[in-house]
């Protein structure tokens, strides 16, 4: 044993980390951990407070009863949160201006920066303007719901009563309606310069509806190769018919027929989404849910009896073969994938609540007994970092380059490090400890000096 190291488990414990270099502190069993390794230093009082600060990747994130409030920093970009309803953030746009937000969900937005047009400020509903949030590029409204002006590429649309009454322009784009009763949306065939240069054609499109949604009336892709006509009468029927297409559905959305001519498959679904059988070329399904499903194509396969009693897909890509197999869902949870280009793969097995065990592409193996969230959240390092502390009764960690190997029961009340040159052993708060290597062996019991084997 090292000086660096100290053997009392339960109470504290400092050993070296199996699966990389570096040092693991442990204090009162669960309660308490920090460890070193190259640049990275994680702190931590389970399920309180985390802190893992990186300086040579300029990143840090700081954790308390995640995920209540987190607070995390990646060069510039900087964020914290609480609970998704209060946040803040800051960082650099693409021209390097810095920019810091302010979001106290969902009353109150807020955006400065040192280009002062980006800068905006909305207190819903009263007043306020909105840049790249809520998957707009501009919001504006006046006591929402009575008025708001949104804005999406080219496309504005101004909102009265919303969602009561709109109107729409754009490029080439007219439209308005007043929901339920009656709309009407115009656009013309346009073109535009894509990121090559070159002059490409946007298809244009016409659509209109009355007394939503009993007559719905769409032309789609006017001006393409692909021109679609829709009309539909919800629930009633929906028809969808163009060259590479067509779609009958009764009763929508229960039943319906497909026939997709570029991927060459029929589909019948009856009823929709029970009851599936598609066959074709690049696709076959058959699906009696939750009875059986059985679904293929060239790349993918996905079979289920009794969901969610029993699961199983698989991905088969160029580089990647993945293959997953699931019973009652999280209770065993099998996932397997291969490196087609090396050889090597990545095994997980998750069942819940008992263990979690993984073998990485490089071989290094990891075993925790209990996992009650992991296999629901898995590779979360949030919950690695603040909760699988105070259950992981037992842990084995095994790495396939240096042969070290460590085993953990009772937050170190026993514990047990093998590495190729040496062995240690220490349990009962370090009343027994017990240490091998080439020159010989030897063992201290209850704090007094070792004794020679």
């Amino acid at each position: 044993m090292t000086a660096h190291e100290v053997a009392a488990g339960f109470l504290f414990d400092r050993f070296k980390l199996t699966l990389e270099d570096g040092l693991r502190t442990e204090a009162a069993g669960p309660f308490y951990y920090s460890q070193q390794s190259g640049s990275e230093s994680i702190c931590a009082l389970p399920p309180l407070y985390s802190s893992d600060q990186d300086p040579a990747a300029d990143r840090e994130e700081q954790d308390i009863l995640y995920p209540l409030l987190t607070r995390t920093r990646y060069g510039h970009e900087r964020r914290w949160q609480f609970f998704e309803l209060i946040s803040t953030s800051s960082g650099n746009e693409p021209d390097d201006e810095s920019v810091r937000r302010f979001t106290l969900f969902p009353f109150y937005f807020q955006q400065r920066a040192a280009d002062t047009n980006l800068n905006y400020t909305a207190v819903v509903p009263f007043y306020g303007r909105l840049k790249h949030r809520l998957f707009k590029d501009e919001i504006y409204f006046v006591m929402f719901p009575f008025y708001a002006e949104t804005r999406k590429r080219d496309v504005v649309t101004e909102n009265y009563v919303y969602p009561i009454g709109d109107v729409r322009h754009g490029d080439g784009l007219e439209g308005w309606g007043i929901w339920p009763l009656a709309g009407h949306d115009h656009k013309v065939v346009t073109t535009q310069t894509n990121g090559f240069g070159d002059a490409v054609t946007v298809p244009g499109y016409d659509r209109s509806f009355y007394l939503w949604p009993f007559d719905l009336s769409q032309d789609n892709g006017i001006g393409s190769d692909n021109p679609e006509k829709f009309r539909a009468a919800i629930p009633f029927f929906a028809i969808t018919r163009s060259p590479q297409h067509d779609v009958t559905t009764i009763l929508w959305p229960l039943f319906n027929v497909i026939d997709d001519r570029v991927r060459k498959y029929h589909e019948w679904q009856a009823p929709w989404p029970c009851v599936i059988f598609t066959r074709g070329e690049s696709n076959e399904t058959s699906r009696v849910f939750p009875l059986f499903s059985q679904a293929h194509n060239q790349t993918l396969e996905a079979d289920s009896y009794l969901w969610p009693l029993y699961a199983y897909t698989r991905y088969h890509g160029d580089i990647l073969d993945q293959e997953r197999t699931r019973w009652a869902y999280y209770l065993y949870d099998r996932l397997t994938q291969k490196n087609l280009e090396t050889g090597r793969d990545r095994r997980r097995l998750d069942m819940w609540p008992f263990f979690i065990w993984h073998r990485e592409f490089n071989g290094d193996e990891r075993l925790q007994i209990l996992a009650p969230l992991e296999p629901a959240v898995p590779d979360n390092p949030g919950i690695e970092r603040n909760w699988s502390p105070l259950w992981s009764l037992w842990r084995t960690e095994s790495n396939a380059k240096t042969g070290a190997r460590s085993q953990s029961l009772l937050w170190n009340l026993y514990r047990r490090d093998h590495a190729p040159d040496q062995t240690q052993v220490s349990c009962l708060f370090g009343l027994y400890q017990y240490q091998a290597q080439a020159g010989g062996s030897s063992f201290r019991l209850f704090y007094l000096p070792e004794f020679s084997l």
